[in-house]
Formats: C-alpha cells, sequence, structure tokens
C-alpha cells in the first residue's frame, strides 16, 4: 500500500490523465439516471391547510397531525375518491401530515397527476376534519358539542327535576319518599356534573372548530426527485465513484516505485539508468484487439499515478547514459559474452530503451531483446547466451511479478546480472531529436527482437 499523502495535485492528476474516462462514465451515469427516471412515473405534491383555533399544545397537535394520517381519515379518503386500484393501502405511503407554528397541521398529498394530488390533498383535509368533530360530540352537530348548550340542557333537565318532585305525592307514603330521594340524588349528580364541565379544559371541544383554508393549489411541477435530478445525481455519482477508484487502486497499490526495492525483488544489483524519449503513442505498451484500441481511446494504457517524465538533455546527454551500462556490463566479463536483454511485456519505455541499448552494445556484449510475459514467464533455456539483464520502468510491476521472472530465470539456467532502469522523458524539440537519435543510434541489425510466451 502506497502511504504517498492524497494532495489536490493527485486529483489534478487524476482529471488531467484520465478526464476521457471520466467524461466516457460520467454520461454512462447520467443515462442510468435517466433510464431510472422511465421505471418510476412523475410525482406531483401539493398541500391543504387546516387551522386549529384556540390555544393548543405541541403535544396535542402532533396528536391531530397523527390522526390525520390514521387509517380511518385515509380508508374513508379513498372511499369518496373512487380511484381505480388505488385503495386506502396505497394512499397511506402518499400522504403526510405536519404540525407548523400558528397551529396550522399541512396535509400534504403526491399522486401521479397534478389533478389527482389537488384531490386527494383536499380530500384528506376534509375528512380530517369531520372525523375530528365526531370524536368530540355527535358529529352531525356541531352547535351540540359546545359547551354552553350541554349547560342549557342540564338546566333544563335540572327544573324537569324539580316539576316532578312537586308533583309528587305530598303524603309521607313510602312511595312518596323513595321518589323525592331518587330525584334529589339526581339534581346532586347533575349539578356534579356542571360543575365537573365548568373546571374542564376548553381544548376538549376545540376539535369541532377546526376550519380548513382553503383548497391545496395545483402543483406546476413534478416533486422531487425529476428527470433531470436524476440525471445529474447519476452522473456525479458515477464521475465521484471513478475519482475514489482511483485513488482506492493507488492507496492499494504494491508496484515498486525505487530502485532498491526493485533490486531486491529480483535479486541483482543497478547497472544504470537510461532516458527514453518518445511521444505518448511510442511509449504505449504493445497490444492489438478491441480491448487494446478501448484503452487507447480512453487513455487508460497510460500509467496516471507516475510522476509526470522529467525533461531530458541532448542527444549527446542521453547516449553517454547507454554507454555507461555497456561499459559496466563489459566490466563484469573478461570475455565477450552474449545475454539476454529481458523486457517484461508491455513495458513501452524499456522496449524502446532496449533496442536502444542492444543497438549500443554492439557486439560486445551481444545483447539479444527478449519480451517476457510477467503472468506466466518463459525465458529461453542456456544456449548461446549466458546470463540475462532486466531493463524495466519503475512504477509498473509488483515484487511478485519481478519475482518470476527471476524464476523463471533461474529454471533457464541464466543468472540475472543486472539491472537497467528506463525512464521515460520530455525532450525540448520532439521531432529534432528523434532525427538526432536516427543519426547518431548504430543500425541494431544484429540484434534481432525476438517476443517469447507460455509457462514457465
Amino acid at each position: 500500500m502506497s502511504d504517498d499523502t492524497i494532495r489536490l495535485v493527485t486529483i489534478g492528476r487524476i482529471f488531467r490523465r484520465r478526464w476521457r474516462l471520466l467524461a466516457v462514465l460520467a454520461v454512462v451515469g447520467g443515462l442510468v439516471g435517466y433510464g431510472t427516471s422511465l421505471l418510476f412515473p412523475p410525482q406531483y405534491t401539493t398541500s391543504a391547510s387546516v387551522l386549529l383555533p384556540g390555544a393548543w399544545q405541541e403535544r396535542e397537535l402532533l396528536t391531530q397531525a397523527q390522526i390525520a394520517t390514521s387509517s380511518v381519515v385515509i380508508d374513508r379518503t379513498a372511499a369518496t375518491l373512487k380511484w381505480a386500484g388505488v385503495g386506502g393501502t396505497q394512499l397511506r405511503d402518499k400522504v403526510t401530515a405536519t404540525a407548523s407554528n400558528g397551529n396550522i397541521i399541512e396535509i400534504t398529498g403526491t399522486a401521479d397527476t397534478p389533478e389527482r394530488a389537488q384531490q386527494l390533498s383536499d380530500q384528506v383535509a376534509k375528512q380530517f376534519v369531520g372525523y375530528a368533530a365526531r370524536l368530540t360530540g355527535d358529529g352531525t352537530d356541531p352547535e351540540a358539542a359546545q359547551p354552553e348548550a350541554l349547560r342549557q340542557m342540564v338546566q333544563q333537565t335540572n327544573n324537569r327535576i324539580t316539576d316532578l318532585a312537586n308533583a309528587a305525592n305530598p303524603g309521607q307514603t313510602v312511595e312518596s319518599v323513595q321518589t323525592r330521594t331518587e330525584l334529589a340524588k339526581l339534581r346532586t349528580a347533575l349539578q356534579e356534573a356542571v360543575k365537573k364541565l365548568d373546571q374542564a379544559d376548553p381544548a376538549t371541544f376545540k376539535s369541532a372548530n377546526m376550519v380548513v383554508m382553503g383548497p391545496a393549489a395545483r402543483p406546476t411541477g413534478e416533486a422531487a426527485p425529476t428527470r433531470m435530478q436524476l440525471v445529474a445525481a447519476g452522473a456525479l455519482s458515477f464521475f465521484l465513484f471513478t475519482v475514489i477508484g482511483h485513488l482506492t487502486a493507488a492507496r492499494m497499490s504494491r508496484r515498486l516505485r525505487t530502485e532498491g526495492e526493485i533490486t531486491a525483488a529480483l535479486g541483482t544489483s543497478l547497472l544504470g539508468s537510461v532516458d527514453v524519449p518518445g511521444d505518448r503513442a511510442a511509449l504505449r505498451p504493445g497490444g492489438k484487439g478491441p480491448g487494446a484500441l478501448l484503452r487507447r481511446v480512453l487513455a487508460l494504457d497510460v500509467r496516471w499515478d507516475l510522476p509526470v517524465p522529467h525533461a531530458s538533455g541532448d542527444e549527446a546527454g542521453r547516449r553517454i547514459r547507454y554507454r555507461r551500462v555497456c561499459a559496466r556490463l563489459k566490466d563484469r566479463f573478461a570475455a565477450p559474452r552474449r545475454l539476454l536483454l529481458l523486457v517484461p511485456e508491455g513495458d513501452g519505455p524499456a522496449r524502446l530503451g532496449a533496442e536502444r541499448l542492444a543497438a549500443e552494445a554492439g557486439s560486445d556484449p551481444l545483447l539479444r531483446v527478449v519480451e517476457v510475459p510477467v503472468g506466466r514467464p518463459l525465458v529461453p533455456d542456456h544456449d548461446e547466451e549466458s546470463g540475462a539483464v532486466v531493463m524495466l520502468s519503475a512504477g509498473n510491476w509488483t515484487a511478485l511479478e519481478l519475482g518470476g521472472i527471476t524464476e523463471a530465470c533461474g529454471d533457464a539456467g541464466h543468472e540475472v546480472v543486472g539491472l537497467v532502469l528506463a525512464g521515460p522523458v520530455v525532450t525540448k524539440g520532439r521531432r529534432s531529436g528523434g532525427r538526432a537519435s536516427k543519426k547518431a543510434a548504430p543500425e541494431p541489425a544484429a540484434t534481432p527482437t525476438e517476443t517469447e510466451g507460455g509457462e514457465r
């Protein structure tokens, strides 16, 4: 895992080197969002307000909001609307009620058309007011639920009791005494009921005065999430997931970047580093077919997490680096030898650098360039060549892959005599530099390039 700190320059490098992939995946995300919008029909939302006169506590308002969305109110609404295939169960998820400041219950309805959303909100508000009135009284005559009307009824009953008591036999018979006693008890009970009525909270009768504050407004636009919101959310989510995926892959990368790590994985020493100038197409890894073409179009064949190539000097300075590597190889052997110059398959800079190094070395030592697949490496047997030099670019291979190349060399009877690192560089004048390179470099006809593949 890489311990490099994720900085803004890292994210900027992703945007600069992976902008094609980011653009394509953002378009794909937008199409996914559009397809999602087709699966879900548009929804429209509107609200109707119900005013609760008087003084209400917060918990009482919450209770009324719960009553507005109760199954009784919703079922009565569904029975009144008589929408085909829509019952109380379906409407229960389409209606919400909230208590706001000012003793207002706001009832919100959602439907697939503006007209239905308006009808749903209005009908729920109407059914809520009617049901709340029935909870506190008859419901057919709201005045009967008022405390003053109840007091008048109690007073009329009390007068009737007095008339009955006066009409009873004034004698002292047992029947008359019992009648007057029962009437007295009834009068006492009525007086206690009136006293409790006077002490009762007036809020008990407030529900009968609920008022619907006009019809709900017909919605003019779709409710969130709209189709455009889904398209934008899909594009943004795919874009962000791609960036996060790149950062995660970089943090989890096990590719070796330093000279010490690479030499330790190969079990050899460093012979030197060479500069490989070239345009982007020349440094691309090889490969044919639709997959390779797609990687080229999306720029996936070029690593984004590698540092920007440094500027190179002139052709003479680059040639000196190659000659120094050849000199170190000569110093290791008393007599001229034939060596294998192994290049991991798909390493574009190493492939160009190996061809240039073989041309610079000439016949002392004579180098034969062989590309080795890192998945299942196979190195030619110990025949004419006696030893192998590995050339690769840093930051592309793991320790396990390089260890496989070393094992393949051991199976073929070759000793890994050294490592050469190839680093891509940027030239000031690419065209003139390219012409100078062609003039200065000797003909590599005597060092054929061979690609080997298969099992180790």
